[in-house]
């Protein structure tokens, strides 16, 4: 009843914020839902023991005995990376293979380092002193972009297909990596024996990254067959919501990434249509049914990033701190982003456009959250938390309000056209 009680709160409130947002914001809905959050967490921060103690009381303990990091990485997110992979076209995912791939695995270790070494030499200047490790262990978490707040502004800003696929791809497939460096990385920080050879970690990829995309189409391709048989709307649901639950129980048991397999199965399924005709009114249902999956989940989520800030104790003291992360964050993702583009400009070519809207594009959310949450408590993990939070607010609502004009769609297409150009020319 208690977990009930949790999610009920959550999605009344989730409606009720999405509702002003609509009739006063006018914001994104998940952004504005998120700031909503925010003004409220401040409110009562600032003024709630004294004017409404009992709320302030209940919706602190509601969020402190929400176990986000469980919730989040155990079931939210392997929903909302199905739902993601579901609406990505096989064909343009392809045609972007190379460049999504380096950006979601050397991207994710480059933008690692950066930010650690980035964190460990400038945090000293305003009096916070973190051993490397633990830099190196909000480099991990803070590494992965986080697709929702971006993508339907994209669309919005009618962005050349490649570039979406691009920015949708990436971040898909960074979550798992990410997720993979990061426990690496904490596991040295909290002073767990691991043997750092190449051989390891490679054996460590290959089972959490490999064994987890492997299921995912595994999962994919008998869930598709089991649909093929039947073709009926309410089966084909009910099989897809086992895909998302069952396969998360087998990637745990198995200590695979659930989060690829739920990429891959989603990929694999959201392009199943084609090998057969499926009824229209089955497709019209599961493709509406995940939209509403998908818009639900993210309301919830970005509802909880906010009210995160009831858990931080003296947020002001990391203000400083949490902008100077903010911009080496920015700095280490345009590292992580120009330096594969030259080095695979011998077979793709990125414009100054491009680069600029994958750069400002790297919105960083709940995932980051749910990571530092995760990091067993000690003397480091409030200026974690704290850090995280200030870089994922400003990565949301800052670059999450201006992709739109970052993203200018006739200067991308001028500068892809001349880009094709010079290919058909070098050809």
């Amino acid at each position: 009843m208690e977990l009930y009680y949790s999610f009920s709160v959550l999605i009344v409130l989730a409606s009720l914020f999405a509702y002003i947002n609509y009739r006063v914001l006018k914001l994104p809905s998940t952004i504005g839902i998120m700031v909503i959050a925010i003004i409220v967490s401040v409110t009562l921060v600032a003024s709630g023991e004294n004017f409404l103690p009992k709320t302030t009381s209940h919706l602190t303990e509601l969020v402190h005995n929400f176990d986000f990091t469980e919730v989040l990485m155990g079931a939210m997110l392997n929903f909302l990376l199905f739902a993601g992979g579901i609406h990505i076209n096989i064909k343009d995912l392809k045609e972007q293979f190379g460049p999504v791939v380096i950006f979601s695995t050397v991207g994710v270790i480059i933008s690692t380092f950066a930010v650690g070494f980035g964190v460990y030499y400038l945090l000293p200047l305003v009096g916070i002193q973190m051993p490397l490790i633990y830099c190196l262990v909000f480099g991990a978490l803070i590494s992965p972009t986080d697709p929702v707040a971006v993508l339907s502004i994209l669309k919005q800003a009618n962005v050349s297909k490649s570039l979406e696929t691009k920015v949708a791809g990436e971040s898909l497939f960074n979550d798992g990596m990410a997720v993979v460096v990061f426990t690496v990385v904490l596991q040295l920080a909290i002073g767990k024996e691991i043997d750092l050879n190449v051989e390891n970690i490679g054996l460590l990829l290959l089972r959490e990254a490999g064994g987890g995309l492997l299921l995912g189409v595994l999962l994919g391709l008998s869930a598709s067959r089991a649909m093929r048989m039947v073709d009926d709307y309410i089966i084909s649901v009910l099989i897809t919501l086992s895909v998302v639950m069952g396969g998360y129980l087998i990637a745990h048991e198995m200590h695979i990434s659930a989060p690829l397999a739920m990429v891959a199965a989603g990929l694999f399924m959201g392009n199943f249509s084609e090998s057969f005709k499926m009824k229209s009114e089955t497709q019209d249902y599961l493709i509406k049914f995940w939209e509403l999956i998908d818009e639900i989940m993210n309301a919830v989520l970005f509802l909880f990033i906010g009210f995160e800030l009831l858990l931080i104790k003296d947020l002001s003291e990391y203000l400083v701190a949490g902008g100077i992360c903010i911009l080496i964050v920015l700095l280490a993702r345009w590292v992580a982003i120009f330096v594969p583009t030259k080095f695979m400009a011998f077979k793709y070519r990125f414009s100054p456009q491009t680069v600029k809207v994958l750069v400002w594009g790297g919105i960083r959310g709940g995932v980051s959250i749910a990571l530092a949450l995760s990091i067993p408590v000690n003397e480091y993990s409030q200026i974690i938390i704290s850090i995280t939070y200030c870089v994922v607010v400003f990565s949301i609502i800052v670059q999450g309000l201006t992709i739109a004009k970052v993203a200018n769609p006739r200067k991308i297409a001028t500068e892809e056209k001349i880009i094709e150009q010079i290919l058909e020319e070098t050809h």
